[in-house]
C-alpha cells in the first residue's frame, strides 16, 4: 500500500488483479491516454481519483525537451485529486492493451503502474493508473510553479515545444468539460514569459548535468 492508497503492482499482474465481479477492466486516464487511449475498450466516463492530482513533474529529454534541456510533461502526483476518463474494458481488450501501456507508459520506468479507487457516476472502481516514481531521476515535483513555466517555455523536443504540448493538453480537457485551474495559471504563466521575451536561464543545480 503506498501514500495515495493504491497498491504497486507488476503491469503482468493486470488481468489477474483488476476485473471486478462482472469481469470488468478498468484503465484511468488523466493525460493524452483521456483522448488518445489507442486500445480498444467497451466505454469510457468521467471518474475521479482521490489523493493525486495531474501536474508537470516528470522530466521529459526526448519528446519535449532535450538532454542538455529536458522539458517538462504530465504525471500523477500525491495529494490533492484528479478528473480524467475511466476506460472499461473486457478480459481480452484488458490481456491486448497491458503490452502496449507497459510501452506507452513505462519505457523510462518513470511512472509505476498501481491500483486506485476511482469515483464514476455508476459508483467506485478499482483501476489501473500510472502514478509518477518520486524516486526516479526524472521525477521533477520539486520544482515551484515559477521554474515549471520557465522550463517549459523555452523546451521543446522530438514532438514539438513544450509550450504547445501544455495549450493542447488544456485544450483537450476543455473539449472534455475538466477545468484545471492549476494547468491554467501555468499557461498563463508560460504564454507571459515568452510574450516578454523571457531568455532561458540556466537549469536547476539538481538538473545541470543531467544525461539520462
Amino acid at each position: 500500500m503506498n501514500n495515495d492508497g493504491g497498491m504497486t503492482i507488476g503491469i503482468k499482474d493486470g488481468p489477474t488483479l483488476l476485473g471486478d465481479e462482472a469481469d470488468n477492466f478498468w484503465v484511468f486516464g488523466y493525460g493524452s491516454l483521456m483522448w488518445n487511449p489507442g486500445f480498444v475498450h467497451l466505454d469510457a466516463r468521467p471518474a475521479v481519483v482521490n489523493g493525486c492530482h495531474r501536474r508537470f513533474c516528470v522530466y521529459s529529454h526526448r519528446y519535449r525537451g532535450s538532454p542538455a534541456r529536458p522539458g517538462l510533461v504530465l504525471g500523477l502526483d500525491r495529494g490533492g485529486s484528479c478528473r480524467g476518463v475511466l476506460f472499461r474494458l473486457s478480459h481480452d481488450q484488458m490481456a491486448a492493451a497491458l503490452p502496449y501501456l507497459e510501452d506507452r507508459e513505462m519505457s523510462s520506468a518513470s511512472y509505476q503502474p498501481r491500483l486506485l479507487r476511482v469515483r464514476h457516476a455508476a459508483g467506485q472502481s478499482q483501476a489501473l493508473c500510472f502514478v509518477v516514481d518520486r524516486t526516479h531521476p526524472q521525477y521533477a515535483g520539486m520544482l515551484d510553479d515559477e521554474q515549471c513555466a520557465r522550463i517549459i517555455a523555452h523546451s521543446s523536443g522530438e514532438r514539438g515545444s513544450n509550450p504547445d504540448y501544455l495549450e493542447n493538453t488544456l485544450e483537450h480537457l476543455r473539449e472534455l468539460g475538466i477545468v484545471d485551474r492549476d494547468l491554467v495559471k501555468l499557461s498563463k504563466r508560460v504564454r507571459a514569459l515568452i510574450a516578454c521575451g523571457d531568455k532561458a536561464r540556466p537549469l536547476p543545480e539538481y538538473i545541470e548535468d543531467w544525461s539520462i
